[in-house]
């Protein structure tokens, strides 16, 4: 047992697993916008705002929460007329309704400007705020809330050492296997992981507010109601898919509370921690059992997800389920080889999932994927899994989990270039 890298997974996951208020693409260009607005030190007149292709990808969709409105346009106006700079990926907890109006106004008199940026930054978003003659431009880079660089009127206020960004994580991984993963989550002192019992309460909340019907495309309060017609059981897969559908809802919809994320993202926060929530209350865990089902589930999200360019083609909520089938493994007893299980036979069922860009439609693919960790789950419990001699499966799981990230990193890096063509030719017509 390494228990040497304990204290970086104590790292990785405070780092990684941190509240975040609507979807973090947007919110990275509200915070690049806030931060440019304190620079300033006036009310911005006009705004020009320039996004790497996958973060417009994920912006072009999404609800900004408090606004009632879809897109980056409004989330660079709002972050930068009353967004909190210092408060991270919950620049906008504070928005009011004369801020949001103001953001519209800027809107309607087209003093707002998005557009892609030249970069070779797969996360990179810029934000240059303007009053009279004077302008501050802040750029983000690598990571949601990463500062690179800010000028104001020509003079450089700061900028990140060379390869800052790539020295991003203030944690280190390198030799971790999943089996390190496992033996932490279920054998470290109780008091260094009950801080990640934070996840349920934040996530738990968004599925309860889902369940509202209100969000985006209501899945959980639909799947509620049907239930209630007879097309659906009282069962415990159902129960699962509800409540993480319904977090999902909320949070894709612009509901005003924040999600437990995971790797840069609410989604695979939520996908990480809801299928954990709703198995342990249906075995009646108590707090250290849940606390150590949440972080075998987020820490082997964090784990795989590491080996995964940021944005990508694929669907990181497939892989941060992934976490989800371990947790749910071990509440069920399932032990490390029903773990190992479930995530190889994960990798065979749901890799072709691709990710074109946040939307409601998110909690579609977060509902698929806790169908399939439940799926993986049970058929780990009765001895059986997608094997070795099938796809990109192997008959070990961390050479499953790097098979699919060479995917990832390799040959789907054209396939998200041919999504965003896509959904850019979808939008101008």
């Amino acid at each position: 047992m390494n228990t040497q890298l304990w204290p970086e997974f104590i790292k990785a996951v405070k780092q990684e697993v941190a509240p975040a208020l609507g979807c973090t693409e947007p919110i990275s260009l509200a915070l690049a916008s806030a931060i440019a607005t304190r620079e300033l030190g006036v009310t911005p007149e006009r705004l020009v705002a320039k996004v790497s292709p996958n973060l417009m990808k994920n912006g072009m969709g999404v609800t900004v929460p408090g606004t009632g409105t879809v897109g980056l346009p409004i989330a660079a106006a709002v972050g930068a007329l009353g967004g909190d700079p210092d408060a991270g990926l919950e620049v906008l907890k504070s928005l009011t309704p004369e801020i949001v109006a103001a953001g519209k106004a800027m809107l309607a008199a087209q003093q707002i400007h998005v557009g892609i940026a030249d970069v070779a930054n797969i996360l990179y978003a810029e934000a240059r705020v303007e009053a009279g003659d004077h302008w501050v431009r802040v750029c983000i880079a690598d990571a949601h809330t990463q500062v690179v660089r800010i000028e104001k009127d020509g003079e450089v206020l700061f900028e990140a050492e060379a390869g800052g960004a790539e020295a991003e994580a203030a944690y280190n991984l390198a030799g971790a296997v999943a089996r390190d993963v496992y033996d932490f989550a279920t054998m470290a002192p109780f008091a260094d992981i009950a801080f990640i019992l934070e996840s349920a309460k934040l996530n738990g909340a968004l599925s309860s507010e889902g369940m509202g019907g209100q969000y985006g495309l209501h899945i959980g309060a639909t799947l509620q109601r049907q239930i209630q017609n007879g097309l659906l059981s009282d069962d415990l897969l159902t129960r699962i898919l509800i409540r993480s559908s319904a977090a999902s809802d909320a949070r894709m919809g612009g509901a005003t509370l924040p999600a437990m994320s995971n790797s840069g993202s609410g989604n695979q926060g939520i996908a990480a921690t809801m299928p954990v929530v709703v198995v342990a209350e249906h075995v009646k865990a108590d707090d250290e059992t849940l606390a150590r089902a949440l972080m075998l589930s987020h820490l082997m999200a964090v784990y795989v997800h590491g080996k995964l360019p940021k944005l990508s083609a694929l669907c990181a909520v497939t892989t941060a389920s992934m976490g989800a089938a371990a947790g749910i493994a071990w509440l069920l007893r399932g032990g490390y080889d029903a773990v190992s299980m479930a995530i190889c036979s994960m990798v065979g069922d749901i890799a072709g999932i691709i990710c074109d860009g946040a939307s409601n439609s998110c909690a579609m693919k977060v509902s698929t994927s806790a169908t399939a960790a439940y799926k993986a789950v049970l058929m780990a419990l009765d001895h059986t899994r997608v094997t070795g001699n099938e796809g990109i499966v192997a008959d070990e799981v961390d050479a499953s989990i790097d098979n699919l990230c060479a995917l990832a990193c390799g040959s789907m890096v054209q396939t998200d270039r041919q999504i965003i063509e896509i959904m850019v030719q979808k939008n101008s017509c």
